[in-house]
C-alpha cells in the first residue's frame, strides 16, 4: 500500500470534517486520489454520523423563513455541539434549508416517535378500512397497513420525508451527510408552521 502524505491527510480533513484516521482510510482504499477519497467519506458519511448521533446538542440558531408573499411562515431551532459551527455559514444554510422544507412540505412531527399511540392506531384503523374497501384478501391486509403507515410516516415526519431539494434522499439523509462533514452531531429540535387563515372559517361566497 502507497505511503500517504501527511499534507494530503490534512488536506481532505479540511475539506470533509472527517476524522484523521478516516481521511487516511480514504486516501489508501482510493491510491491517494483526493476527489474519490471525498466521495469514499461520503458515502460512509451515514456511519460517522451514526456514532456522533448520542453527543449533546446545546448550542444552535432559529431561523425563520417567509413564503409566498407572507402566506407561510416558519420558525425552525436546529442544534449542534458549538458555537463554532453554529455561527458557520454553512450551518446556517442547513438550517435555511430546514426552514424552507417545514414551509413546503408542511410535517406535523420531526420524527416518528414523537407521532402519538393513539394517532397511529387511527390511522391503522383508516388503513385498515380502505384495504377491507378494495376487496384485498384478508391474508394480506395486515402487510398493506404496515407498508402504507410507512409512506403516512414519510409524509408527516420531517427526518422521513424526501429532502425537497435531493428527492433521492430524506431529509434525516441530508443532515447526517452534514454532520459527517461538519464533525459534529446536529439535530432539528422544535418548529412551528404558521398558514395564513389555517383554522379560520371562509366566508362563504353570496
Amino acid at each position: 500500500m502507497a505511503k500517504i502524505e501527511a499534507s494530503l491527510v490534512k488536506e481532505l480533513r479540511e475539506r470533509t470534517g472527517a476524522g484523521m484516521m478516516d481521511c487516511k482510510k480514504a486516501l489508501s482504499e482510493t491510491s491517494g486520489d483526493m476527489e474519490k477519497a471525498v466521495e469514499f467519506l461520503r458515502e460512509k458519511g451515514l456511519a460517522a454520523a451514526t456514532k456522533k448521533s448520542g453527543r449533546i446538542t446545546s448550542e444552535g440558531i432559529v431561523e425563520s423563513y417567509i413564503h409566498g408573499g407572507g402566506r407561510i411562515g416558519v420558525l425552525v431551532e436546529m442544534n449542534c455541539e458549538t458555537d463554532f459551527v453554529a455561527k458557520n455559514e454553512d450551518f446556517r444554510a442547513l438550517v435555511r434549508d430546514m426552514a424552507m422544507q417545514i414551509a413546503a412540505a408542511n410535517p406535523q412531527y420531526i420524527t416518528r416517535e414523537e407521532v402519538p399511540t393513539h394517532i397511529i392506531e387511527h390511522e391503522k384503523e383508516i388503513l385498515r378500512a380502505q384495504a377491507i374497501n378494495e376487496g384485498k384478501p384478508e391474508k394480506i391486509i395486515d402487510k398493506m397497513v404496515e407498508g402504507r403507515l410507512e409512506k403516512y410516516f414519510a409524509e408527516v415526519c420531517l427526518m422521513e420525508q424526501n429532502f425537497v431539494r435531493e428527492g433521492d434522499q430524506s431529509v434525516k439523509e441530508y443532515i447526517q451527510s452534514k454532520v459527517a462533514v461538519f464533525g459534529e452531531n446536529m439535530a432539528v429540535r422544535r418548529f412551528a408552521r404558521f398558514q395564513m387563515g389555517e383554522g379560520l372559517p371562509k366566508r362563504s361566497e353570496a
